[in-house]
């Protein structure tokens, strides 16, 4: 198994407990890169994406760049290499300004920002290289995934994260907005079964684009809640002005996922906090102890 990340917004570590895996550490945009990675592979996941919406709102060539020239470039890189079938990334952005709930697959409106409009252009692509070329496409609509090794820090963070990492350093979390706000949120590991569902899935998928999430809703409000709850307690949330280029409600149907590849959610949101709190207090717990061994060997050291 090749995996290829420019581990701009990951982590190598994260692919430690893999075993064997050959790591290519280069730009999505580089054809000799994805060239390589597509070597002797029947089935391609293209997961990668300079993800978040304000970062397009701020540069939005980059985001176009990374998103669409990447993807053109390993659509091409695995036609090339007689790949079978690729299962892409796409967002629940695509659905921009189409008020519907919850949201179906047909009923995309306008795109919203140069991320959302990235990943329509990712699913335009995707349609040309089937017909064009008869690589088997299925894109997944991501609705706010979630979960452990989620990186909390920087501008551009997910709000799960974001939430957790202030609860557990009893800050406020920061809400964009009067926090009414709903989204649907998809545990990681139900992001990873839809992949691999897509993977085995019969011809009747193909050429098609589904919504993958939990299928219920919350609003920020209700969120910064549970989190704060699961961690036992903290401060309120702290409101900021809301960010251009947010949608103000999500929910997905999964209607034709279910029917399509057998997909469904397996767990709670109230199960998912925990089991991501539960991650971060470990990493925590590591790190502390680590800091500590290098202050004592240095006081060894030194004394």
């Amino acid at each position: 198994m090749s995996v290829l990340d420019d581990l701009s917004t990951g982590r190598a570590e994260n692919l430690a407990h893999h075993g064997e895996v050959e790591r290519l550490t280069k730009d999505l945009r580089d054809p000799e890169a994805c060239a390589a990675a597509c070597r002797d592979v029947e089935i391609v996941f293209h997961q990668a994406a300079l993800g978040s919406v304000p970062r397009s709102l701020a540069d939005p060539a980059t985001t176009i760049a990374v998103n669409v020239a990447g993807t053109a470039t390993l659509f091409a890189a695995a036609r090339d290499a007689g790949v079978r079938r690729v299962v892409y990334a796409s967002s629940s952005s695509v659905y921009g300004t189409s008020p519907e709930l919850p949201k179906r697959e047909g009923q995309e409106g306008a795109p919203l920002s140069p991320y959302a409009t990235s990943k329509s252009m990712c699913e335009d692509l995707a349609a040309v290289f089937g017909r064009c070329f008869g690589l088997e496409m299925i894109g997944l609509r991501y609705f706010n995934v979630y979960g452990p090794r989620q990186r909390p820090d920087g501008p551009y963070a997910a709000v799960v994260p974001r939430f957790v990492a202030a609860a557990l350093d009893g800050l406020p979390p920061v809400i964009y907005g009067d926090g009414e706000q709903s989204r649907d949120f998809t545990w990681v590991g139900d992001a990873v079964q839809a992949n691999l569902l897509a993977a085995t899935a019969p011809a009747a998928a193909v050429g098609r684009a589904f919504n993958v999430a939990g299928g219920r809703r919350v609003d920020l409000l209700e969120l910064a809640r549970r989190v704060r709850d699961a961690a036992g307690g903290g401060p309120e949330p702290r409101h900021e002005a809301p960010r251009p280029g947010d949608v103000r409600h999500s929910l997905a149907s999964l209607e034709a996922v279910e029917e399509a590849l057998g997909y469904l959610p397996t767990i709670s949101l109230a199960d998912g906090i925990r089991a991501t709190l539960e991650h971060a207090r470990r990493v925590a717990a590591v790190s502390t102890n680590a800091a500590a061994s290098r202050i004592a060997a240095g006081s060894t050291a030194t004394g």
